[in-house]
Parts: structure tokens; C-alpha cells; sequence
């Protein structure tokens, strides 16, 4: 394999992570939730603060390092319009994705209070939960547009 056609899997597999591990979370997070069951909230919050430690945050981390080689190594300026775009929605996705994994980790220990003594949730959860859900719609959305431009290269110049 080529260092070209590695750096664009490694590229390709950050985004697959990043898009699947997202979708994932959220869908155990929000059937968890429905539960209203504190013990099993909690198990299910300590599984997904793992998840977004482990593989988010890793694919966070590769995803800008294989862009910038990639397009380094196939001649595409940094200022191209799609990869401008792109990167905006990058830190648009990480300005709603650093509160939710402190909301998770909120979550998880509100619900593990509450499993402890036996006690239904507290007001401060169903909070913090609306505003976890809020933010996973525009984070999301922006990884399916990033994914988007990164196939499509659209040639547009933003200034």
C-alpha cells in the first residue's frame, strides 16, 4: 500500500469512527434514558464515557493530522474553499462535543447517585440530558456535511 492510499484510510476510517461511534453513543444514551432507571443509565453512561474516550477522542486527533498530510501530499491548498468550510465545522463540532462528554460524565453521576439510594433522578439530570440531546444535533450534522465535502470537493472560494 502507499503512503498516499494509507493516509487516505486512515482518513477515511477517523471519519467512519467519528460518524459511527457518535450515532452509536447517542442511540444507547438516549434508549438508557427512556429507562429512567438509574442503576442502568448508569451502566450504560459509564460504557459510553469510555466509548468517547477511547475512540471519539482518538479519531479527534487523527482526523486533522490525516487531512493536513493528505492534503500536503496531494498539492490541495489549506485555503480551498471545502477544506476552509470543513474545518469550521470541525471546531463546530468540537465546541458541542467537549460539553457532552462533561454532561455524560454528569449524567453518569447524577443517575449512580440516584441508583445509590434508590432514588428517582433529579431535575438536574432531565437538564443536562435536554441540552446533551440539543447539542448532538448540529455536531452530527456537521460530520455528515464534512463527510460530504470531503467526497464531493466542491471548488467554491469563501472570500
Amino acid at each position: 500500500m502507499d503512503w498516499l492510499l494509507f493516509l487516505r484510510w486512515l482518513h477515511v476510517l477517523g471519519a467512519t469512527v467519528l460518524l459511527g461511534t457518535g450515532a452509536g453513543i447517542a442511540f444507547f444514551m438516549v434508549m438508557a434514558h427512556r429507562t429512567r432507571d438509574p442503576a442502568l443509565i448508569t451502566h450504560v453512561a459509564g460504557t459510553v464515557v469510555v466509548a468517547d474516550w477511547l475512540f471519539t477522542s482518538s479519531a479527534v486527533l487523527l482526523q486533522p493530522i490525516t487531512g493536513y498530510l493528505l492534503a500536503r501530499e496531494i498539492g490541495w491548498p489549506l485555503s480551498e474553499g471545502w477544506i476552509v468550510l470543513s474545518l469550521a465545522l470541525y471546531v463546530l463540532t468540537g465546541c458541542f462535543w467537549l460539553p457532552v462528554v462533561w454532561i455524560q460524565h454528569r449524567l453518569r453521576q447524577l443517575a449512580s447517585d440516584a441508583a445509590k439510594n434508590t432514588a428517582p433522578l433529579p431535575a438536574r439530570y432531565f437538564q443536562l440530558y435536554r441540552i446533551w440531546f440539543a447539542c448532538g444535533f448540529p455536531a452530527f450534522l456537521s460530520v455528515l456535511t464534512i463527510i460530504g465535502l470531503m467526497l464531493a470537493r466542491p471548488s467554491f472560494t469563501l472570500w
